[in-house]
């Protein structure tokens, strides 16, 4: 299978989600994976779109998706965002199933809509278009001792009507395998696919501590150090919001009774086993990692 894909990175990759970005380029070159950036890409609309114009929140990725099919010789595109996939995808869908949608974007966007570029997961084509042996074999500095939780959220896998079933949308593996084969230990829980609050950070954010104080009891109990995610809203809550780090001024005991745990993005667990160097981007987490990997020796 062809290792080379149109890429959309998104809005997200080039700000919030830096270390996300810079993960990803880290472990797609060690991959020898050749992403090819889609030409003037525009935010997808993920965060507002929906709650304005429903017609926007379709068209804006698949505005992506023409732009995509400028690129030759790829039948995928890659998409690190759980947001931005979710989005790109429902939008193929509808160019695919809906004849008045795609009449009224093929005028409007000056294109005819080929088919040929299915909107992808980065952790579905890391994981499933690359042997066993190839992922394993770059493994330099396995994640030996480190216990981690992986943490899909709402939208990477679901609804499978976008996703086409690419994991059990209520029991994922994918990124239990990827993990596994970095050494880490997977801890089995019951919380990898519930909601963090997503977009509610800004206007509802008591909401969303309380997701997330629940996420992180939850990881305590499995005995975890870390999340793992490869969602930039999950991480932003988890990192940002989990109980006695910031939130609204809501009633909290005045002794803390568990210590934050840390998160990372999936790529910067396979920058680390691959030995590439993320000390820059390790920096820019709100709940520091270096502690628990300096513990464990790997970094």
């Amino acid at each position: 299978m062809s290792t080379r894909y149109a890429f959309y990175p998104g809005c997200t990759l080039h700000s919030t989600g830096i270390e996300f970005g810079a993960s990803t380029e880290l472990v797609c070159d060690a991959l020898d994976l050749d992403l090819v950036e889609i030409p003037d890409w525009n935010c997808c609309g993920a965060s507002s779109a929906h709650s304005l114009d429903s017609t926007l929140f379709l068209a804006l990725p698949a505005r992506n998706i023409a732009q995509a099919q400028q690129i030759e010789d790829v039948d995928s595109v890659a998409i690190p965002c759980a947001a931005c996939y979710s989005r790109l995808a429902a939008a193929d869908l509808a160019l695919r199933e809906d004849e008045h949608f795609r009449g009224q974007m093929e005028d409007k966007l000056n294109f005819q809509y080929e088919g040929r570029l299915k909107p992808r997961s980065l952790l579905d084509i890391v994981a499933n278009d690359f042997s066993r042996e190839r992922l394993a074999g770059k493994v330099q500095r396995p994640l030996e001792g480190l216990k981690v939780v992986t943490y899909y959220g709402c939208l990477l896998i679901r609804p499978p009507q976008y996703t086409n079933r690419w994991d059990d949308p209520e029991h994922p593996q994918t990124m239990d395998y990827v993990m596994e084969l970095m050494g880490a230990e997977v801890m089995p829980w019951s919380y990898g696919v519930d909601c963090c609050g997503g977009s509610l950070t800004l206007n509802r954010s008591d909401v969303v501590v309380h997701l997330v104080d629940r996420l992180a009891r939850a990881a305590h109990e499995a005995g975890a150090d870390a999340f793992v995610t490869a969602c930039p809203m999950c991480m932003a809550n988890v990192d940002g919001r989990q109980k006695y780090r910031g939130g609204p001024p809501i009633p909290r005991p005045e002794k803390p009774d568990y210590e934050p745990l840390p998160i990372f993005y999936f790529t910067e667990l396979m920058a680390l086993a691959y030995g590439l160097s993320l000390k820059k981007v390790l920096g820019k987490h709100l709940v520091d990692p270096r502690p628990l990997l300096g513990r464990l020796g790997l970094v």
